[in-house]
């Protein structure tokens, strides 16, 4: 996976706490889940398959069922607007799970994405989503503070389709 690809430099720097290159807007929005390790586990899966995505009613077009390192992902907004990306890196450990995407050419945004599960030393089951982003096409420039504030929006709906599609983790 050749940086080449990618629309900015730092790739997979959101496995940097905090990390935020000159010129970007971090965001870093965490949102409990619920407990436990059948919560965990459902949540994991529901990240790593695309589910919460396609929960939230945005298409998804990836070129494999589940997210991996080097996986083609597209995002279809609004059913109009395009964004296409790649996993730059997935995490499935016995308490973290989740994995991070890299814009590509045609993205309106220039950035990285990541969304983590995790589980805490108390059994709390978080989602965390980082990122770190730019305007990349004219109309994620024009909407300036509304583009922000999206984004925002967006990560916030993740924890809350996340914590919905764990409600009842009886089968787990």
């Amino acid at each position: 996976m050749p940086p080449s690809d990618f629309t900015y430099d730092d790739v997979g720097a959101t496995r940097r706490a905090g990390f935020c290159p000159p010129g970007f807007r971090h965001l870093d929005v965490r949102t409990r889940i619920g407990e436990g390790e059948a919560c965990f586990r459902r949540a994991a899966e529901a990240v790593l398959t695309w589910e919460m995505h396609r929960e939230l009613g945005v298409g998804i077009d990836a070129s494999a069922d589940r997210a991996a390192p080097d996986v083609d992902v597209t995002v279809t907004l609004a059913g109009m607007i395009k964004a296409p990306c790649r996993v730059i890196y997935t995490v499935e450990e016995p308490r973290r799970a989740g994995w991070a995407y890299g814009t590509l050419t045609g993205h309106p945004e220039c950035g990285e994405e990541s969304f983590l599960v995790e589980r805490t030393g108390d059994g709390t089951v978080w989602l965390t989503v980082t990122a770190f982003s730019r305007p990349a096409k004219w109309f994620a420039k024009a909407g300036g503070p509304a583009t922000r504030g999206l984004q925002t929006a967006y990560a916030r709906r993740c924890g809350k389709i996340l914590r919905r599609l764990c409600a009842d983790t009886s089968e787990w």
